[in-house]
């Protein structure tokens, strides 16, 4: 059985993958083959050569966040596998822009304010929603293209809050959903208290734990208050409309009321 795995940027699917690895009956590749974005004109027989050999009973993973957002992924491969399972790894959106701005602007340290880019308009408070950073999280959006081939039992959200904050929840429901044994549990994480965040002790393997959250280290610039005021507002109602589409409240307003 083969599934892919997506997730959208700076959302936890890098811990995800570390954490679901450690189960014996999953194969994961290690790097982003982003076979239905961008390679796709390669063939499939470039990507099975990509992915890793399972045995029965194994499961095949892959992780390219970048096909939530991407218009013909959902197409291609439903055209490959139907039957696919799908994880997305959600988080607030408003972290996730910033996180997102933080990342280009450690690469790209000449690029305008975080302000600049995400209003069309300051003095009206129009928020540009052909922005990058921004449109991503607008995940109603992304997922009403994924419906569209894919039955919502098909797919699972994950909490990239919960991931951090309770990592064995999270994998108990990523095992439940893959059908695969609980194996995955408590005894795999520990918290670092240095980090701030859970981090992967495979048991079997003496190498140095992996931690689940952000292993950059990067801090977050400082955003005027009003601008993340303004974010809230324009995110609130498509928040809304995904908890209505997955069935699931990711309280991410409560998150913010409780700041």
């Amino acid at each position: 059985m083969a599934w892919g795995q997506w997730g959208e940027w700076k959302g936890g699917t890098r811990a995800l993958l570390e954490a679901i690895r450690a189960h014996p009956d999953v194969r994961a590749v290690g790097t982003e083959p982003h076979f239905f974005d961008r390679n796709y004109e390669k063939g499939l027989e470039w990507y099975r050569n990509v992915m890793p050999k399972t045995l029965d009973g194994q499961i095949t993973m892959e992780k390219t966040p970048s096909y939530f957002v991407t218009n013909e992924a959902p197409r291609r491969i439903h055209s490959m596998a139907r039957d696919t399972k799908l994880i997305v790894v959600v988080r607030n959106p408003v972290t996730r822009a910033i996180s997102d701005y933080t990342q280009t602007l450690s690469k790209k340290p000449e690029i305008p304010t975080f302000e600049v880019l995400a209003f069309k308009n300051r003095t009206l408070g129009l928020i540009d929603a052909s922005w990058s950073a921004i449109r991503i999280g607008i995940y109603a959006l992304h997922l009403e293209n994924w419906l569209q081939y894919f039955p919502l039992s098909q797919i699972l959200f994950v909490s990239g809050e919960r991931l951090i904050t309770d990592p064995a929840g999270e994998m108990a429901k990523v095992q439940d959903f893959l059908g695969l044994k609980r194996i995955v549990t408590e005894k795999h994480f520990y918290f670092n208290k240095t980090k701030g965040f859970p981090c992967l002790k495979k048991p079997e393997d003496s190498s140095a734990p992996r931690c689940l959250g952000k292993s950059k280290g990067r801090t977050h610039p400082q955003i005027d208050p009003d601008v993340i005021h303004r974010l809230r507002k324009f995110y609130k109602p498509f928040n809304v409309m995904f908890y209505q589409m997955t069935g699931q409240d990711f309280q991410w307003e409560q998150e913010e009321s409780d700041k």
